[in-house]
C-alpha cells in the first residue's frame, strides 16, 4: 500500500463521491490552459478512479463533459418570474451570459460542441442538453404570452433560436464578450420584437 487512500469498489451501482469528482475533474481538465490532451486517462486519474469506471458509466468524453455542464447550467441560472418579460428576459439572459461567459466555462463549451461534431454519444448529450436550456426560455416566452405581453402570432422558437444564436456565436466565433450590456440589449430587442 503506498499509502494513498482509494475508493472503495462500488461494482456498477454509481458511486456518488466518485461521479462528483469524475464530473468536476472534467470540466477542471477541460477548463485549463495547459497544452495536455483531455482523455478518458487523464480525467480517471485526476478523479482517482479507474478507467473502466468511467465507461461503465458514460459512453465517451464527450458524455462526461456534457453531463457536467448540464448540471451546472441548471445550479448556476435560475429561471426568474418577475411578472414581466422584458425583467424576466433580463435576468436570464445576464444570468446565461454570465455563467457562460466566464473563460473556463468558454473554453468547456467550446471543447463540448467539438466532442459533439464527431463524438455521437456526445452528440445526442449536446442535443438533450441544448433543448433543455431551450425549453426553460421558452416556458418564460410562454408565460408572458399567457400574461399577454408577447403576440400568439409570435414564433417562440425561433425567438429562442436568437437569444441562443447570440450566446453560442460569442462562445464559438469569440469576437465578442457574453457582457451584461450584450444581455440587457439582448433582452430589449426580443421584447420589442414579440410585442407585435
Amino acid at each position: 500500500m503506498t499509502g494513498e487512500t482509494r475508493r472503495p469498489h462500488t461494482g456498477r451501482r454509481r458511486n456518488e463521491a466518485a461521479r462528483r469528482a469524475i464530473l468536476d475533474v472534467a470540466v477542471e481538465l477541460l477548463g485549463g490552459t495547459g497544452d495536455t490532451p483531455v482523455t478518458i486517462d487523464t480525467i480517471a486519474a485526476a478523479a482517482g478512479v479507474g478507467k473502466q469506471t468511467i465507461y461503465r458509466w458514460w459512453p465517451s468524453k464527450g458524455a462526461v463533459l456534457l453531463e457536467a455542464v448540464a448540471e451546472r447550467a441548471g445550479a448556476d441560472i435560475p429561471v426568474p418570474d418577475t411578472g414581466s418579460l422584458h425583467d424576466d428576459l433580463r435576468a436570464f439572459l445576464r444570468a446565461t451570459f454570465r455563467a457562460a461567459g466566464h473563460e473556463r466555462t468558454v473554453s468547456v463549451l467550446r471543447h463540448t460542441m467539438a466532442e459533439a461534431q464527431r463524438d455521437p454519444h456526445a452528440r445526442e448529450h449536446m442535443r438533450a442538453f441544448i433543448a433543455g436550456r431551450r425549453e426553460v426560455l421558452r416556458g418564460l416566452l410562454e408565460r408572458a404570452r399567457d400574461r399577454g405581453e408577447v403576440s400568439p402570432a409570435t414564433d417562440l422558437d425561433l425567438v429562442v433560436d436568437q437569444a441562443y444564436g447570440l450566446l453560442w456565436y460569442r462562445i464559438l466565433a469569440g469576437h465578442a464578450p457574453l457582457s451584461e450590456e450584450a444581455a440587457d440589449a439582448l433582452a430589449r430587442a426580443l421584447t420589442e420584437q414579440v410585442r407585435g
